[in-house]
């Protein structure tokens, strides 16, 4: 009897323990939220204090490079709106090559953290007390772990934070994820800094529509002047269906291999 109350004991102690990075998680991402700090992960906010932050990069490169990391890092992590923002940013900031470099790593970090929180707390003890739907879902997929986790890095059809997750639950390896999602926001991370490059562009049209707003309305009750970004500007059709083009792409090796299969039975 005794050896039954401290194995219930133990066993409670290990989830206990693994459920407190989830819960340490959750609640940061609740504080963020419910002070407004992921407010600031806007294109407005970049443009608001673009010369601060010009002046203070030319100062302080590298420590602005490692703070532009760690903020991207602890965004990906809490799954945080704003992926994209930052990622233009990047480019606006540091240029597409170091700018790209710098968010592949820093989202591949961020990634593998929410990752491996979620598979440790609850992804492998769902995945045991599941039923058997899940079991072949698992199964059909860790076949194929590397090729589905490139189309769904790929094809931004899916949220970035929903595919840091499923993964988890899949049983996917912690090498295949890593791998997969480094690899996988390559190309779209390069596309969205090197779009932001033109950000400083984009501003300056938006600044002189704004300031010729404000010379034109003198009279009284005339209509507020805004100055407002629109991201929509920077990210282009063809740009999204150049995305789901290499989305397919990953997925011909899986398309291959089921065909042989299907001919091998036949």
């Amino acid at each position: 009897m005794n050896d039954n109350v401290k194995a219930e004991s133990g066993s409670g102690g290990g989830w206990l323990k693994r459920v407190i990075p989830l819960v340490v998680l959750v609640g940061v991402a609740a504080l963020v939220i419910s002070q407004g700090w992921h407010k600031y992960l806007t294109l407005q906010h970049i443009a608001d204090n673009r010369d601060l932050l010009k002046g203070y990069i030319e100062q302080h490169y590298l420590l602005a490079l490692l703070a532009y990391m760690g903020i991207y890092i602890v965004a990906v992590a809490l799954s945080l709106p704003g992926g994209v923002f930052l990622t233009l940013t990047g480019g606006f900031l540091f240029g597409w090559v170091v700018g790209g470099l710098a968010t592949v790593v820093a989202a591949t970090i961020g990634a593998t953290i929410i990752f491996f929180i979620a598979k440790t707390s609850f992804g492998e003890p769902l995945a045991a007390r599941a039923g058997p739907w899940l079991g072949k879902l698992r199964e059909g997929f860790q076949e194929n772990a590397l090729n589905y986790l490139l189309f769904l890095r790929l094809v931004p059809l899916f949220p970035f934070w929903l595919v840091n997750l499923a993964p988890a639950l899949l049983g996917v390896g912690l090498g295949t994820y890593v791998l997969g999602t480094f690899v996988g926001i390559i190309p779209g991370t390069f596309a969205f800094a090197f779009a932001g490059v033109g950000l400083d562009s984009v501003i300056e049209a938006q600044r002189a529509a704004y300031d010729a707003c404000v010379q034109s309305h003198t009279g009284a009750g005339a209509p507020p002047c805004e100055f407002t970004l629109d991201p929509g500007a920077l990210v282009t059709a063809e740009l999204l269906i150049a995305f789901a083009a290499l989305g397919a792409v990953a997925l011909i090796p899986v398309i291959l291999k089921k065909f042989r299969k299907t001919a091998a039975s036949a």
